[in-house]
């Protein structure tokens, strides 16, 4: 009776997989062209989507930390997070924003119960922030507006769909076995060159269409910058992975079907807004051009 029932329940690893596939295509058919609509219209459509994705994603780390009082460490990193996106849509300096996210980060550290949790909190906030501000940023900056944004997308999306079917087609030696044992080193390097070509191609299609570029992009450092930010969103989704064996879960949540969790969907992507986010503030310095 036992070995039937686990017959019935049980699913062969092709078909999950393609199951799975099927799933993710579907997310992406659904998700993919609202992100892209926000895009092209900018302002609070756009700052909208990423404010969400930050708070869900604040969320979501809070209860895979488990962190408490979760309830209410997510309600104060929300409103802070909201707080912060406003601010930022209100043009205000960047000492305000940095102000709010400080004091947002002074209620999550007075309310959690203990000091590994202050820290959790801390930084998922700022993980957060850097999530609900960065993309927003880049979209509403005089010189990148769309372009920004758009090399963002590609090169993390080239990234994952490239490693996802070359490692499959190729396999071979195994990237990191004990963080995530189906990443290849032939689909890391897949994933590199699509995110290169694919990056170098939005520089060549703006120029083409007459948009302006930032000062010095040239194609080899387009492509180059491609490269570092593919590696580094391989290893942001690296990273989310041992995060997710050291708390014990497969996926951060559920939310979107095939994937799993916002942090799922976004720690690649997070480690290049980090890169953006660093673009911006040197070249709000002065520091490049």
């Amino acid at each position: 009776m036992e070995k039937a029932a686990s017959a019935a329940v049980s699913v062969p690893p092709v078909r999950r997989s393609r199951r799975e596939l099927w799933l993710r295509v579907a997310s992406a058919v659904v998700l993919a062209p609202a992100v892209i609509a926000a895009l092209i219209y900018g302002g609070w459509a756009f700052a909208a989507v990423w404010l969400t994705a930050g708070i869900v994603g604040f969320g979501e780390w809070i209860v895979m930390s488990r962190v408490e009082p979760r309830e209410v460490l997510i309600a104060l990193g929300a409103a802070t997070l909201a707080a912060l996106v406003v601010t930022l849509q209100a043009e205000a300096p960047a000492l305000a924003c940095f102000a709010v996210l400080a004091l947002g980060a002074a209620a999550c550290a007075t309310v959690a119960r203990t000091t590994a949790g202050r820290w959790r909190t801390l930084v998922g906030l700022l993980c957060a922030g850097i999530i609900a501000s960065v993309p927003t940023a880049l979209r509403d900056d005089p010189v990148l507006a769309l372009i920004g944004p758009i090399w963002m997308f590609a090169v993390v999306w080239a990234t994952d769909i490239t490693a996802y079917f070359v490692g499959r087609k190729i396999g071979g030696p195994k990237l990191m076995r004990a963080i995530s044992p189906n990443k290849t080193w032939s689909g890391a390097l897949g994933g590199l060159a699509g995110a290169v070509a694919a990056g170098t191609l939005v520089a060549v299609g703006a120029d083409l269409l007459g948009f302006t570029l930032p000062r010095g992009a040239s194609l080899p450092v387009v492509a180059g910058t491609s490269a570092v930010a593919s590696v580094l969103s391989q290893a942001g989704d690296l990273f989310e992975s041992w995060l997710k064996r050291r708390h014990g879960v497969k996926d951060s949540s559920r939310i979107i079907p095939g994937h799993g969790g916002v942090m799922d969907r976004l720690d690649g992507f997070f480690a290049v807004a980090v890169l953006a986010g660093l673009y911006l503030v040197l070249r709000g310095q002065g520091v490049i051009g």
